[in-house]
């Protein structure tokens, strides 16, 4: 008869792999915290302290100021809401919509001159809501208790 034995795992095989796990936690945290920084700064704040780039980039849509303090508002809102656990996963999903339509508007309008950005943030967004999916559970059955 033939016998099959599992490998056993110990403290120190297992260590290896927790490392992973943790450097993983680590990088995807910077990763967050980064995203939004930068959507809570560099993207939302010339458009809330109505910068004259972001007038000029609006006024040249014809879209106007109301709509450049809305999409502010957008991406400040999704930058917090990456930091804030129960929403970590949907954050992502609704900020890659902001970015699809953003890409759209750089190919309108913009001829299509900074039109790579919005499609290099979508990959980390992407990564962030593949990750934090379970969150969405979460965020489900809060919702469904307060029904």
């Amino acid at each position: 008869m033939s016998e099959t034995t599992a490998p056993v795992r110990t403290a120190a095989s297992s260590a290896p792999a927790a490392g992973r796990a943790r450097a993983a936690r680590i990088a995807l945290r910077t990763l967050t915290v980064l995203l939004a920084l930068f959507y809570g700064v560099a993207s939302a704040l010339p458009k809330l302290i109505a910068h004259p780039s972001a007038v000029e980039a609006f006024d040249t849509m014809g879209w106007g100021s109301a709509v450049m303090y809305i999409i502010g508002i957008l991406e400040l809102a999704g930058g917090v809401a990456l930091l804030v656990p129960v929403l970590s996963g949907v954050a992502p999903l609704a900020l890659s919509a902001l970015m699809a339509g953003a890409f759209v508007v750089q190919m309108s309008y913009f001829d299509g001159e900074n039109a790579a950005t919005p499609l290099i943030l979508i990959v980390p967004l992407a990564l962030l809501a593949w990750t934090r999916r379970r969150s969405n559970a979460d965020l489900v059955r809060l919702l469904k208790r307060r029904a």
